[in-house]
């Protein structure tokens, strides 16, 4: 029997009109027996995301305040149950029950701390999912909602980034039988603890329970249902004729999506990858395109699949003799820029010379302290912290058979006078990283999409 794993993100389940449109995807292929959704996407009156909405609450105004939004707990309230509401009344799905249950459990929750955030948080996917299975019933489709605290989706650790268990898989072999034309609707994000307390995973958290099924289930594939027809060449707001990539391998995305291509959680791919089972981003707005395939390994081998641009870097440059024969010093430095919650992206060496590629906005308020700690601990000879860089990954397997296509790159920055401030190339040599002044990113990307897009495509 085939089965495909579908999930449905917060775009395509934010209202009516898109819930319907998850339905006809579910009608036209009858392998689609298993869907997952997220809670549904921004109100309607604020536009934030219900499920900001309902941290919102359980912080009791905190969230929206810490980003200076002028949305008060009561307010988020508000939102969410004329959220719900609307989308009952707008499917016709009898409303009583599940407005009563949502009120009764967002008033009179008694939890505290990350164990009540991760009860507020789950409620967006659990109340949507019980809305969609009873629209769909209702329309025909022989859907049986399974609820995670039902089935066990078994997570562990903290409340707020629970990871699962081996045992999740088993419970999920063991409870989806698939009678007859039964179709499975599971609401995403959340699990339990093996204790019975509810808790989430990290936002983005509905990737990682499909992928978590599609594992478990052994899936032919899994379909990632998105507003966008697949993972693009480049950024489309930057370059508006960028086409979709019709295969990627599971490391090509990887190389993308950690220099700012944020289409999937990676770690809903990790079980995935490990059984083979490929990925397919799908558009729910245009569904007759094909998309983007995720598989371990692709043909034809495209030189170049992608250029990823990630913005707001700066590049920290130490410098001190006989650096590289002082066992310790990248894993000490590291730790430094970890103890002041530092993000780094990348880090190229030299004899005697480490440049850390940092998140930018991290080093505010605190840059000062970071090079005196590193000064007094590491006793470097010079340090110097370059601001405002773009970073321009261009990535594909094939880059690792020709080298001629780090020529090309370099070629066409020269010939447009566009120079850049860092060159790195992967360990893998699936990869390399172009460092430009963030003012001129968007032409530096033009000019090697112009150069080596373009041309794969002539």
């Amino acid at each position: 029997m085939q089965i495909k794993v579908c999930k449905f993100g917060g775009s395509s389940v934010k209202d009516s009109s898109q819930i319907r449109k998850v339905f006809n995807i579910v009608k036209a292929d009858k392998t689609r027996r298993v869907i997952v959704v997220s809670a549904p996407g921004r109100d309607e009156q604020y536009d934030e995301k219900i499920t900001d909405h309902l941290l919102n609450l359980a912080t009791n105004g905190q969230h929206f305040l810490d980003q200076e939004i002028s949305i008060t707990s009561e307010m988020s309230l508000d939102a969410i149950i004329k959220k719900f509401n609307k989308l009952c009344e707008d499917l016709n799905v009898e409303k009583e029950s599940i407005l009563d249950k949502l009120e009764e459990e967002l008033l009179h929750c008694t939890l505290k701390g990350k164990q009540r955030k991760a009860f507020f948080l789950s409620r967006g996917e659990h109340f949507n999912a019980k809305i969609i299975s009873s629209f769909m019933q209702k329309n025909g489709l022989n859907v049986k909602l399974m609820l995670p605290e039902d089935f066990g989706f078994i997570l562990e650790g903290s409340f707020t980034n629970g990871k699962v268990q081996y045992v999740t898989h088993k419970n999920i072999k063991e409870k989806f039988t698939f009678q007859k034309d039964e179709i499975y609707l599971v609401p995403g994000f959340y699990g339990i603890k093996e204790s019975g307390e509810l808790c989430v995973m990290s936002r983005g958290g509905s990737d990682l329970t499909g992928g978590e099924l599609a594992y478990a289930l052994d899936s032919d594939i899994y379909e990632n249902w998105t507003d966008t027809n697949g993972v693009y060449e480049v950024d489309p707001r930057i370059i508006d004729d960028a086409n979709v990539i019709p295969r990627l391998t599971f490391k090509e995305i990887r190389l993308l999506s950690s220099k700012g291509f944020n289409v999937f959680h990676f770690d809903a791919m990790l079980n995935c990858r490990k059984s083979k089972i490929p990925i397919n981003i799908r558009n729910t707005n245009n569904p007759e395109h094909e998309g983007t395939m995720i598989l371990n390994e692709r043909v034809p081998l495209e030189d170049l699949v992608g250029i990823a641009k990630l913005d707001n870097v700066a590049l920290i440059h130490l410098q001190k003799d006989m650096l590289s024969e002082e066992v310790g010093f990248t894993a000490e430095l590291l730790k430094i820029f970890s103890e002041y919650g530092v993000r780094t992206y990348h880090y190229p060496t030299d004899k005697d010379d480490i440049a850390i590629l940092v998140d930018q906005d991290d080093l505010k308020g605190q840059i000062n302290n970071l090079k005196r700690d590193v000064e007094r601990r590491l006793e470097t000879d010079h340090i110097h912290v370059t601001y405002n860089l773009s970073v321009l990954t261009l990535v594909g397997i094939g880059i690792k058979e020709n080298a001629f296509a780090i020529v090309d790159a370099i070629n066409a920055l020269k010939q447009n006078n566009i120079s850049f401030e860092m060159f790195d190339m992967s360990p893998s040599k699936l990869s390399f990283h172009i460092g430009v002044s963030q003012n001129i990113a968007n032409s530096a990307l033009e000019t090697l999409y112009e150069a080596m897009l373009k041309k794969e495509e002539n």
